[in-house]
């Protein structure tokens, strides 16, 4: 894994390093999102992790919708070399992670500090614009508001040099931090990592003793003090065989947890991804004919509002669960629900632009050979050139992987998968930190190749990811009609 430039302490004109954490399959997506929405360079993942550089601010990273958690990267770099089992020597190497290069912790916290400040900065002035508006209009009030700003405006310049003053002689004084470890007082953290260290035992280490030895380590160079309770900073470190990575969370709470999403169905990151992965156009006709919770539908119609979208479900709880969802994120009039079967919509032929869709699985649902039905149903209503994105689960793209190996012998070499059949499928597991894209042809010569591919005879697959949700992996899978299916 080779090392980024354009790390923390480069200027800000120049770009800030940051990095996400994402869902494992997921990282594809959030690299393609973070050069569209925030024309990101030196873009490179591992696996879990995304790492960019960009000069938005803090309003834009707030915007990423594939990623979990927000860090501004200190450091990235090989995995620690242990030499020995001891833990004295094991303890010694980590908290080189501190001693060996000060200054980019330094510079990393002072711009963590310039960015939360600024941001601070916009939303008072947002307040004061918004306050403004309230107001009537008036000579006098006009006159009051003039002298208000000049006021601010003087408060905010004395405010932004005592800054710069109390950065400077505040740099080594930093106040607050916390890693990922219990409750804690500063002598019992103290004593309990000496006594670690002098054990020497070759017992596993355990998350609670990596998170003092780094803590005191920190604690020792920098003269900060520990304080869980109230912490102003959190220091994120993740140690495996293959690199070392420590940053700073920019945000305490998670991007993954959306303020509109009254109750939680997919995770809404799959969801965006899925939406995303639809190539949804101002003016399209976008189904979701089993929304469940409406998670998709929500994604999408928050990202790419000028669209008409219809959910559909058999379950009047799950339609229900979705309205409160609707009208909490203020979408009633965007999103159309029914209560119809997904094998039976009442929808003509070749009516719908894109299908969007969480096929379910699990114990719950037992849908078999049902799947065959559902996919032919779809591709009845869906337009030629239309788009179908799923979440299949692995059972249900096996058993549509093997119907269709059945009829016709489609594999491709190129794949980068070990499910055959797919045309294109990414592996982020590849060391490379790049991806492949193989590109299928839709052209009307090759009906009659296409026919041979049932059950889904005008359905070509284009693109296939395989995602971690959680317990369970499934596939987010691509598909386009190439021609009428004449059912």
């Amino acid at each position: 894994m080779s090392e980024a430039r354009g790390e923390p302490g480069s200027r800000p004109e120049a770009g800030i390093r940051f990095f996400c954490t994402a869902g494992r399959g997921l990282e594809p997506f959030l690299m393609r999102e973070v050069r569209a929405r925030l024309a990101a360079t030196q873009v490179e993942y591992i696996s879990g992790k995304v790492f960019f550089t960009t000069c938005s601010d803090l309003n834009m990273l707030k915007e990423l919708k594939s990623a979990e958690r927000l860090f501004l990267l200190i450091k990235k770099q090989f995995p620690l070399i242990i030499s020995s089992v001891s833990k004295g020597k094991i303890f010694n190497e980590m908290q080189r992670l501190i001693n060996e290069d000060p200054g980019s912790w330094l510079n990393a916290i002072s711009i963590w500090k310039n960015l939360l400040e600024l941001d601070a900065k916009k939303e008072k002035l947002s307040q004061r614009d918004d306050n403004q508006l309230k107001r009537k209009v008036g000579e006098n009030e006009i006159i009051a508001k003039k002298l208000k700003i000049e006021q601010m405006q003087k408060i905010e310049e004395n405010r932004d040099c005592q800054l710069e003053k109390q950065i400077k002689e505040e740099t080594l004084e930093q106040r607050g931090f916390t890693t990922k470890s219990e409750n804690f007082q500063e002598e019992e953290f103290q004593n309990d990592i000496e006594k670690a260290i002098d054990t020497h035992n070759q017992n596993d280490l355990t998350f609670r003793e990596v998170g003092k030895v780094i803590g005191i380590a920190i604690m020792k160079h920098f003269g900060w003090k520990a304080d869980l309770r109230n912490p102003k900073l959190e220091v994120f470190i993740h140690l495996n065989d293959i690199y070392s990575v420590v940053g700073i969370p920019v945000f305490r709470v998670s991007l993954a947890s959306r303020a509109y999403i009254k109750t939680a169905g997919l995770r809404s990151t799959i969801a965006w991804a899925m939406a995303s992965l639809a190539d949804i156009k101002a003016g399209a006709f976008v189904l979701d004919p089993m929304c469940g919770l409406g998670t998709i539908l929500l994604e999408a119609a928050k990202e790419w509002p000028d669209v008409y979208y219809v959910g559909a479900d058999v379950s009047d709880s799950q339609l229900l669960g979705t309205w409160d969802n609707l009208k909490a994120a203020g979408l009633e009039d965007k999103i159309e629900l029914l209560k119809v079967s997904v094998i039976e919509l009442p929808l003509p032929s070749e009516s719908v632009d894109i299908i969007i869709s969480d096929i379910p699985f699990g114990k719950k649902f037992k849908l078999g050979k049902d799947i065959k039905s559902i996919l032919q149903e779809m591709e009845r209503v869906l337009h030629v050139g239309g788009t179908i994105v799923l979440l299949l689960s692995e059972d249900h793209h096996r058993r549509l992987t093997d119907c269709k190996e059945s009829s016709t012998p489609f594999n491709s070499k190129d794949s980068h998968t070990d499910e055959p059949g797919i045309k294109k499928c990414l592996n982020p597991e590849e060391k490379t930190g790049a991806f492949k894209t193989v590109s299928t042809s839709f052209e009307a010569s090759n009906h009659k190749f296409l026919d041979r591919m049932s059950p889904f005879g005008s359905l070509v697959p284009v693109e296939c990811y395989k995602v971690s949700l959680g317990k369970t992996d499934a596939f987010i899978c691509q598909y386009k009609k190439s021609h009428s299916s004449g059912l």
